[in-house]
């Protein structure tokens, strides 16, 4: 299974670099994961880590992984690349690789990645990974990149995002609500007195010009939303030679 996400962000490749890189600092805006520890290793050889993992939202599961990346390139671009599995029983993922791309332009960096997985449970588990594990694994890692350029680009720390997106989300569900059960409409055509009948008339109309703003309407510029990245590459994809190294060392 491969999903595939980009996004372009106006800031400093180190800056860009150094807030993916870190983990105590990729804990803030990646909603992926919960928590990223670094194992005693050689310098120069690909990183071990433990982590903990978001796999669906009320379901956080153990992993180990082995990372590395290329940060001085002859093209100027940065690659890094990592694998990981769980042995969880719950995990529904049995491993998993993943690489990031970053392409310097004149307006700031391409931030890309391609992540590829293999689920647990059989023809079970294949049609659980198509209907959900597959669409919220995509969201999340859009919202994540979206996340972090808000912080990069505008200042918006990934807890104000978070706010940010949770409030809003909170007045779409309630204009969304009065929408669809007309809760107090009766007691507020009251107030046009002698127009009431008008504006009853005119309320279905209006409902569904509201309702369909609470869906629809593209989010606000401070609210992080997986929308706004690719889906797709816009030129063909290629596996780094950096995860290629990684395929060929244990995981755990």
């Amino acid at each position: 299974m491969g999903l595939y996400r980009e996004t372009h962000i106006r800031a400093d490749l180190d800056e860009l670099w150094a807030r993916t890189q870190d983990p105590t600092t990729r804990l803030r805006w990646d909603l992926r994961f919960r928590s990223i520890d670094s194992l005693p290793g050689v310098a120069g050889e690909p990183r071990r880590f433990t982590c903990a993992w978001r796999v669906l939202p009320l379901l956080t599961v153990p992993g180990t992984g082995v990372a590395a990346g290329e940060r001085d390139r002859p093209d100027g671009t940065r690659v890094c690349a990592l694998r990981f599995s769980s042995s969880h029983p719950l995990s529904p993922i049995a491993e998993a690789s993943a690489y990031w791309r970053y392409v310097p332009d004149a307006q700031g960096v391409r931030l890309l990645t391609g992540y590829a997985y293999r689920a647990r449970g059989g023809a079970f588990g294949a049609l659980a990974d198509r209907l959900v594990l597959r669409p919220l694994t995509g969201w999340a890692t859009g919202w994540s990149f979206d996340r972090l350029r808000l912080w990069l680009e505008r200042g918006i720390t990934p807890e104000r995002a978070l706010v940010n997106w949770i409030a809003e989300l909170v007045v779409r569900a309630l204009v969304l609500t009065v929408c669809l059960t007309g809760l107090g409409l009766e007691s507020l055509l009251r107030l046009f007195g002698s127009f009431a009948d008008t504006v009853a008339y005119l309320c279905p109309l209006v409902l569904v010009l509201a309702g369909s703003l609470a869906v629809f309407k593209a989010p606000l510029a401070g609210t992080p939303a997986a929308r706004r990245c690719l889906r797709a590459p816009v030129t063909q994809a290629r596996t780094p030679r950096v995860l290629r190294r990684l395929e060929a060392l244990p995981v755990t």
